[in-house]
This record gives structure tokens, C-alpha cells and sequence, in this order.
């Protein structure tokens, strides 16, 4: 009766999460609150990261490549990208600034949805940020390249 057509293949969208959120830890780092988001990726594409705090059972953005950020955090919030780790740099964290930290991240084509992960933060218990990430925050990566000569020159030294 009516003309057989061929079958079309139809297109299988893979849902595999492209990126897992390993580890959320929080440290002062002088004055100021660092977060740490590390994560596992799987993919190239683009990463997308949104940083919040919820305090008196309202979320509010502090910095954002998914939404925009309220404006009490905007000039005190920065973020910088690694391998694997995403962090905030909070400017002079107080009490008011305690709270519960989200850490939200989505690959660009992640069909899986958002990878979340939180930490709750008080002053009075986040310990000091370890010295060799202050020395990376603070430092030019020559001169910290030349610091780190003569050790890695003596531990070579030690393995023979």
C-alpha cells in the first residue's frame, strides 16, 4: 500500500557527566576567605562555575559565569581558574560572611546537569591557608620558579 521508506538512524545523546566535583574546602588566607573547588574533567568544552552562599535560608551569588552576582559581593569577589580547581577569593572576610558555600559547576553540552557541592564556613573554625599557595597567590611564577631551584636540585641530589 504504501512505499516502503528506509529507517534513519536516530541520533543517541550521550549522558555522561563530563566534569565531577572531587573536593569543596574552605581556608583564610590573611583577611580573606578561599574557597576551593576541585573537580575531575572529562571533557574540553568550556566550564561554567557559579560560587553562592545561603544565610538566613537565602541563596545569594557571589560570583558567576551562570548568573549575575549581587552587588555587596561583586567588588569583593575574584576567582581564578587551574588545572582541575576552581577557587574564590573573598576580601575581607568577617562573621558576616559565614555561612553555607556552594560550589556549582556545568560543562558547556553536559546534559547531566549541574555538579554542586557546599561547605559550611565559620571564622572562628577555617584554618590558616597552606604557605605554598599564599606563596602562589602573592609571588610571580619566575621568582618562584628560582626559589624552588635549589630544592629540587637537593632532593635530585638525595635520590642518587
Amino acid at each position: 500500500l504504501f512505499p516502503a521508506r528506509p529507517l534513519l538512524p536516530l541520533p543517541v545523546l550521550q549522558a555522561a557527566h563530563c566534569q565531577m566535583i572531587k573536593d569543596l574546602s574552605a581556608c583564610l588566607l590573611g583577611q580573606n576567605l578561599r574557597v576551593d573547588c576541585r573537580y575531575e574533567n572529562k571533557t574540553d568544552n568550556p566550564l561554567t562555575y557559579e560560587f553562592s552562599i545561603t544565610k538566613d535560608n537565602r541563596k545569594h551569588v557571589i560570583h558567576s559565569t551562570i548568573s549575575v552576582s549581587e552587588n555587596i559581593y561583586r567588588s569583593r569577589a575574584n576567582v581564578t581558574m587551574h588545572k582541575n580547581l576552581v577557587c574564590l577569593y573573598l576580601q575581607s572576610f568577617t562573621t558576616s560572611d559565614e555561612g553555607i558555600y556552594m560550589c556549582e559547576l556545568k560543562a558547556t553540552n553536559d546534559y547531566t546537569g549541574n555538579q554542586i557541592k557546599n561547605i559550611t564556613v565559620i571564622k572562628d573554625k577555617l584554618e590558616k591557608c597552606a604557605g605554598f599557595s599564599l606563596l602562589i597567590q602573592n609571588t610571580s611564577w619566575l621568582l618562584l620558579l628560582l626559589l624552588s631551584l635549589p630544592l629540587l636540585q637537593a632532593v635530585d641530589f638525595v635520590s642518587l
